[in-house]
């Protein structure tokens, strides 16, 4: 048979990755309603989005949860919930990846009692848990207690996993979220393979895996990657990751068995490189970083999943979702891509810069351990500031032109997008309703329960914790008592403790050296010197991020450029209550609070900030938010008295500060 007519039976053809798409959202029942459509056009396995408070220890009625329920995910507060979310799917012929990170054991438990009660067995379960707290602690921000019990948590999941589920993967490294902190290439690879390093030595030392079956471990371990528009680097990227970890596994942990040390991946691409501009050019970016991680067999992704083109105007509709699926099918199914071998092997160019990043990404990996290991270079704040740095320089191209994004600072002229005309009717907005619903449901359930047993369940689990014994067998006994997602979480805080992580941004740069006289920021912050002197003392900004938000690239960010353009700025990084800053506000005598929301939950934690600074005597203190915040959205906050609103078509940073300099201006002596 020649190659043009070979089918997609072709006993030669290799079978495609599993096609997903993230989703989830407002409520179970809607996430189950979506996940069955998803699944009857096509798609192959499930990503679950869990909301904010579900990732961070949450119920739906704890005040750190206002404004957040069902935003950027599912809200799943207890058992019942995760049986609305998977009616009707068989869990046993379902291949699932769960977004979730510090309560993965728990996540896990609701998961497996479900499953159970299906009639499946543990054995038969398939799919993924992210559970990679590390870089938690450097990127999306859903930790909750310090990195040492976090990590034992982490590798109770996966001595737990190889033994009850052989098929599921325990872990997820992920190099994503590294990259959309401000990684380059070479630190994704060496940060990624730290933090694996760190969570197999924490296992090893564990001592719930006997060393003849370890090999079991390294093999079950995955891992999740960005894929940037720079296709090329990205795909050799990938060959150096296979490349790395196969010679990482060898070197460190002795695993001779090669099908242990393969490097499994999936990837969904990159979101961060997306555009409020010109949006349907978001729509070529997607297919060109997907090719990155496809059209090399040798290093190609088990999994992908695609953003939608609007990710950066708010929650995608079914409608695009579908869009991106079609674009997934139409490579794996038209094309014949998937016929031949590895189409890169014997390129020199592709051989030298695979050798070239992982050889530099070999130097950093030993940096890192020379310090302890990942643990250590989180503490010390090491990573967190490379990867501000790093965001900071690129954005810094970005303003200056030197790195082309085409619609934002390059062919910026465009007719309107027919994309764009239906404005908030054109992405997904969750139903203002749905918060007190889930609120309600809450209510329900913990009335409905047997409140003994739950008692009995709470016990068991804070035993485990302190005692030390595996947390999965107690977590998955509190999931059949009715136990929730806010109660299991404070179970193990009140035996762990709770952690803040370094900012990154007291050491770091977004400028690097000393100001040229034709650089940008040099004018804005000699206004700042002159406003400081007219007002009687230098300027300074509070940098808030209030709810559970823990996309803290923009607040580093801008918190980065106004010190170096000589405010004095007050910046104590994410999860803050309205409450507390309001009282940082107060007590700091601030000339302008500056609020970054990327959860969508901006017009409630805008609203409540406000009325906390009316109430303390100092709403005469303006306000700027920043964040993914729709026309109709944007209109409403400046109705409720926000001065201004940036959303990320304000890629200009430098513009942005000076902007809240005349702002201040402005005002005048009200700002003094």
């Amino acid at each position: 048979m020649s190659d043009d007519k070979r089918g997609s039976n072709d006993p030669y053809r290799e079978q495609p990755w599993l096609i997903r798409t993230y989703s989830g959202h407002s409520s179970a029942d809607a996430s189950n309603a979506l996940y069955r459509t998803n699944l009857q056009r096509g798609q192959t396995g499930l990503s679950v989005a869990f909301d904010l408070p579900t990732q961070t220890g949450y119920d739906s009625d704890h005040v750190l949860a206002r404004g957040e329920v069902g935003k950027v995910g599912v809200p799943i507060g207890h058992l019942g919930d995760m049986r609305a979310l998977f009616d009707g799917i068989p869990l046993d012929r379902m291949n699932t990846s769960m977004t979730i990170n510090a309560t993965a054991p728990w996540l896990l438990a609701l998961y497996i009692a479900c499953a159970e009660e299906q009639g499946a067995s543990r054995a038969a379960l398939q799919g993924t848990t992210q559970n990679d707290i590390l870089k938690e602690y450097l990127s999306r921000g859903t930790y909750i207690f310090p990195p040492g019990p976090s990590l034992r948590l982490t590798g109770d999941v996966i001595a737990f996993t190889y033994r009850e589920l052989p098929k599921w993967n325990p872990m997820n490294v992920c190099s994503y979220h590294l990259q959309e902190a401000g990684a380059t290439p070479v630190q994704e690879l060496a940060y990624a393979l730290a933090n694996a390093a760190a969570v197999l030595d924490a296992v090893k030392a564990g001592g719930q895996v006997p060393e003849a079956e370890f090999g079991q471990v390294v093999g079950r371990i995955s891992f999740f990657v960005n894929a940037g528009i720079r296709f090329v680097t990205e795909m050799c990227k990938m060959r150096a990751f296979v490349e790395l970890w196969d010679k990482l596994t060898f070197d460190r942990y002795g695993i001779a068995d090669e099908r242990f040390r393969r490097f499994r991946y999936g990837v969904q691409v990159n979101s961060l490189g997306l555009t409020e501009q010109q949006p349907e050019n978001n729509v070529y970016r997607i297919l060109l970083e997907m090719l990155a991680v496809v059209l090399s067999k040798d290093a190609r992704a088990r999994a992908v999943q695609l953003p939608a083109w609007n990710e950066a105007l708010g929650l995608p509709r079914p409608w695009d979702q579908q869009w991106s699926l079609r674009l997934q099918q139409i490579v794996a199914y038209e094309t014949d891509l998937l016929e031949y071998g590895d189409l890169f092997d014997g390129s020199p160019v592709v051989a030298a810069k695979v050798a070239e990043l992982a050889a530099e990404a070999m130097a950093e990996f030993d940096r890192l351990q020379a310090m302890g290991g990942a643990v250590a270079a989180i503490e010390s704040g090491y990573m967190k500031q490379r990867l501000v740095e790093s965001n900071a320089k690129r954005l810094g191209a970005i303003e200056r032109g030197e790195q082309s994004v085409i619609g934002v600072n390059r062919f910026t002229e465009s007719a309107p997008s027919p994309l764009t005309a239906e404005g908030e009717a054109g992405i997904l907005t969750v139903e203002a309703g749905v918060e007190a619903q889930q609120v309600e449901r809450l209510a329900a359930w913990r009335r409905a329960r047997d409140g003994q047993a739950v008692a009995t369940a709470i016990e068991g689990l804070r035993q485990a914790a302190s005692q030390g014994a595996n947390i999965m067998e107690p977590s998955i006994a509190a999931a059949r008592a009715g136990v929730t997602t806010g109660e299991w979480a404070e179970a193990l805080r009140q035996v762990f403790g709770e952690y803040r992580a370094a900012t990154g941004v007291a050491a770091a740069s977004s400028t690097g050296t000393t100001l040229s006289p034709k650089d940008a920021l040099r004018p804005v912050r000699e206004r700042v010197t002159a406003v400081s002197a007219r007002v009687g003392r230098r300027l300074k900004m509070l940098v808030g991020k209030p709810g559970l938000d823990g996309h803290s690239n923009g607040a580093e960010q801008i918190a980065l450029k106004a010190r170096d353009a000589g405010f004095e700025v007050v910046y104590e990084g994410i999860r803050l209550t309205p409450a507390q800053i309001v009282n940082a506000a107060l007590e700091e005598s601030v000339h302008v609070v500056g609020l970054s929301i990327l959860s969508g939950s901006h017009v409630a934690l805008v609203g409540e900030v406000m009325r906390g600074m009316t109430a303390a005597g100092i709403d005469d203190i303006p306000v700027v938010v920043g964040g993914i915040i729709p026309p109709e959205d944007a209109a409403a906050l400046k109705a409720a008295g926000v001065a201004r609103v940036y959303t990320p078509k304000d890629y200009d940073l430098t513009r942005i500060i000076a902007d809240i300099v005349d702002l201040i201006d402005e005002r005048g002596e009200m700002a003094a």
